[in-house]
């Protein structure tokens, strides 16, 4: 008791040194965990912070211009017309005693088409002969009577003096003159009826309906016993037309160009001719001429080509698919139209620097394509253009190149999709502490 007692006297007893040890180890430990828990999140501050600049700069896909083509194909519809074609009016009224040849015959120039009956023509070619025969028959009456006038007249001129009066002279003289002006006058009549009989036979000759040239009969409009009407049906003509022929040994085809197109046509260049009834088969065509003038209405250029047609396939009025090989201009390019910018200031594309940043160049389009468009103006093959671009995209911003690893981030193998957009965009994760 007297020992508890002294020590309560001085105090409690010091803690073991062992235990001064431990506490200071304790201490230690819990500043270098603050330490570097601190330090930690500094660094994970940072890595999200140098994530979130990444993020803010946008990922595209790049894509370069193609090379145009070396010839541009232009494709138009054309109309495929006979060499020459003629429709075959009647030159006089009557009706139509027969015909000689119908649809499809193969006729030369001169052959008789048909025959037409004309009772009037005839009456009046018959009235107009019986005519100039009894003008001819005056003229030799009057021509008697001159020659007697002639003759009576010689007979008093040459007369002793004397014997008959200058009065009786002078009268048989009248009498000759008067003769001879029957006579001119008869025979001036005569003129005028054989004009007539030729004219009325000339009409007459047009009972036969004949074929003006080489070709083939493609209508016939009228039958044995038809009325018949001279005329064309235009200029006061009402006949209808009897017979139409063409000739088809090579063809005329007709394209009607694009006026922005016409300056490549040229004489001689060649086309290809599809036809609907010949899937399979292509016809030859070139350029003959051009009507050297554009349509104020439809803006094109009317340009004629011919086809050879041995063979006669071609027909008359047939549709052609006319396929023409333009050469290409060597400075056109081709690009997708999803790397097509439409802004206030024309038509742009979102082009690449060398340091990743955007450049919006203006172009001039040319043909389109379908799913590409060519470019006239404004791009080189060397171009690097973003597909799809965003429409926020504007000159010099920074953008990341799809498959290369952003600049400044770390990180490798990011993957993108078509749109440029980021599939492993996901901000790092903090570690527990």
């Amino acid at each position: 008791m007297a020992a508890e007692d002294r020590q309560s006297a001085h105090g409690a007893a010091p803690p073991p040194r062992h235990l001064r040890r431990n506490g200071l180890i304790a201490l230690v430990v819990a500043v270098a965990v603050a330490t570097f828990g601190i330090f930690e999140r500094r660094s994970y501050e940072a890595e999200v912070a140098q994530w979130t600049r990444d993020q803010a700069i946008p990922t595209v896909a790049v894509i370069t211009p193609r090379a145009g083509a070396v010839t541009q194909r232009l494709v138009l519809p054309g109309t495929v017309q006979a060499w020459n074609e003629a429709p075959i009016y009647a030159r006089v009224s009557g009706y139509l005693k027969d015909w000689y040849f119908d649809y499809g015959a193969h006729v030369k120039k001169g052959d008789v088409l048909g025959e037409i009956e004309t009772p009037d023509l005839d009456a009046q070619l018959a009235a107009a002969q019986a005519k100039l025969n009894s003008a001819r028959a005056a003229v030799k009456v009057r021509e008697a009577e001159q020659q007697f006038a002639e003759s009576t007249y010689q007979r008093w001129r040459d007369s002793p003096k004397g014997v008959v009066s200058v009065q009786e002279q002078q009268s048989k003289q009248a009498d000759y003159n008067s003769a001879k002006a029957r006579v001119t006058a008869a025979t001036a009549e005569v003129a005028a009826d054989q004009g007539d009989v030729d004219r009325l036979q000339a009409m007459a000759n047009f009972k036969n309906i004949t074929v003006p040239f080489d070709g083939v009969v493609t209508a016939r409009e009228t039958d044995i016993g038809a009325l018949i009407n001279a005329g064309s049906g235009t200029g006061g003509g009402n006949g209808p037309e009897l017979f139409r022929v063409a000739d088809i040994h090579m063809m005329r085809v007709y394209v009607q160009v694009p006026q922005q197109l016409s300056a490549d046509i040229k004489a001689g260049l060649t086309a290809e001719l599809h036809l609907p009834q010949y899937p399979d088969k292509t016809f030859r065509a070139a350029v003959a001429t051009t009507s050297g003038a554009i349509n104020t209405s439809a803006r094109t250029l009317l340009v004629e080509l011919h086809a050879d047609n041995a063979d006669g396939e071609l027909q008359p009025g047939a549709y052609a698919q006319v396929d023409f090989e333009l050469p290409s201009n060597p400075n056109v390019v081709q690009i997708p139209t999803s790397a097509l910018v439409f802004r206030e200031r024309g038509m742009e594309v979102a082009t690449i620097g060398p340091d990743d940043k955007i450049e919006l160049k203006p172009i001039k389009i040319g043909r389109n394509l379908g799913t590409e468009v060519e470019v006239l103006q404004g791009l080189t093959p060397a171009d690097r253009l973003v597909n799809s671009p965003p429409d926020s995209l504007a000159t010099g911003d920074q953008v990341h190149i799809a498959g290369q690893p952003a600049a400044g981030s770390g990180t490798e193998g990011q993957t993108s999709n078509a749109g440029g957009e980021d599939m492993a965009a996901t901000p790092p994760k903090a570690k527990p502490h």
